[in-house]
């Protein structure tokens, strides 16, 4: 048995001013920048997202501008091998995640567990 949940929305940005980028997501969604969380630094920007909520996270990318998802869980192979037998594909493992294409072509990434509260939202799975 292992458990997953959406962890993260991240929006990926092609910009060299990211914080310029962080900014307007920041105000577009009412969640400021939360420039203390150890996750802003580098390439990423956290947003200050209500504790039973998904984390938004902006990120400078090389690739073009879009949205993908994060699914987190205390155990990455199983869920790959689950998401695979709905019809994703794995396009790349790293080290810390996998990166996975739905059947429909959207991108996202399976991650281990993010957020203190993972176990109150996740579902389980045999």
């Amino acid at each position: 048995m292992h458990q997953s949940r959406l962890g993260a929305i991240l929006i990926d940005c092609n910009t060299d001013n990211l914080d310029e980028a962080a900014r307007f997501w920041a105000e577009a969604l009412g969640w400021p920048v939360d420039r203390d969380h150890p996750g802003s630094r580098g390439n990423y920007r956290m947003l200050r997202t209500p504790i039973d909520e998904p984390t938004v996270e902006v990120q400078r990318v090389s690739h073009e501008s879009r949205v993908h998802i994060d699914i987190e869980t205390d155990d990455i192979p199983a869920e790959v091998a689950r998401l695979e037998k709905l019809g994703a594909t794995v396009l790349k493992r790293m080290e810390r995640w996998v990166v996975m294409h739905s059947p429909t072509g959207q991108r996202f990434c399976v991650v281990r567990v993010q957020r203190r509260d993972f176990r109150k939202n996740a579902n389980r799975w045999d």
